[in-house]
């Protein structure tokens, strides 16, 4: 008998065969999915996405952070977003009327929001102690919130301002961010002397190592009830609705309780 001297040959074509039999999707590229997300929402999200990718390795998250307002604008105008996560529920309620939801999908909620008085350290000020009142010390010469014309943690600030009797007072030294984040970078920067901000932004360790807050009542503003819609466009609706149920989910609402929110009647992590 004639023995094969070149074994060696024989290894490729093994090893394609090996390798024919894996699963294709361990050669797939990553679906990855794109969300337009309040920029209340930045801290946690980043957080929920670490923790969803590392159970879902095949789905890769991407998010845009601005406010709910701009989103609407740019959803309603073709932007190529799979979710919108809103600070409000009316956002992605319209967008859904509107026939932008995918299928039958309704609008979801999934948090609820709140709002803190902020003050940067060095004032001198203590908001604990004289909280509201705090926004009438002459030390006080601007106050950031975030724009109410398209931000609902806007409107929020507004409503409870007005709701303390001190809106007049206070708003010829209001300055506006665009969003929620913005917002919170002007106090955080001291650019003004205080800020109505998300209570999950105020709990960030780099805001928290340089100031203090107040947690404003929540009885003195409407609930900042927070929805989110998968849109009509998405291109990988499955991986979306993946992330969406892992949002709502028991893990998702732990992370979100622990970054400062409430969640919606009836759920519990």
């Amino acid at each position: 008998m004639k023995r094969n001297r070149r074994p060696w040959k024989t290894v490729p074509a093994v090893i394609l065969f090996v390798l024919s039999l894996w699963p294709a999707a361990l050669w797939a590229e990553p679906e990855e999915i794109l969300a337009a997300v309040a920029s209340s929402m930045k801290f946690v999200f980043e957080k929920l996405a670490a923790e969803f990718q590392r159970d879902h390795p095949g789905i890769r998250v991407k998010f845009s952070f601005g406010s709910s307002g701009n989103f609407f604008g740019q959803i309603k105008h073709g932007a190529p977003y799979d979710l919108f996560f809103s600070a409000d529920m009316d956002y992605p309620t319209r967008l859904a009327k509107e026939g932008q939801g995918r299928g039958k999908n309704q609008v979801v909620p999934y948090a609820v929001g709140h709002i803190v008085l902020w003050i940067p350290q060095g004032t001198g000020l203590d908001v604990k102690r004289d909280r509201e009142n705090i926004l009438l010390n002459k030390k006080v010469l601007k106050v950031s919130i975030a724009n109410p014309a398209h931000a609902p943690y806007g409107r929020a600030a507004v409503e409870w301002l007005t709701e303390a009797q001190i809106y007049s007072q206070v708003k010829p030294r209001l300055v506006y961010g665009e969003n929620i984040a913005q917002a919170a970078q002007f106090v955080h920067s001291q650019a003004a002397q205080a800020g109505i901000i998300a209570l999950s932004l105020a709990l960030d360790p780099k805001m928290a190592a340089v100031g203090a807050f107040w947690k404003i009542p929540e009885e003195q503003y409407s609930p900042i009830d927070q929805g989110f819609l998968i849109l009509k466009n998405s291109r990988n609706p499955k991986a979306a609705e993946s992330f969406a149920d892992f949002v709502t989910g028991p893990v998702g609402g732990r992370i979100l309780k622990k970054y400062g929110f409430t969640l919606p009647r009836g759920k519990n992590p």
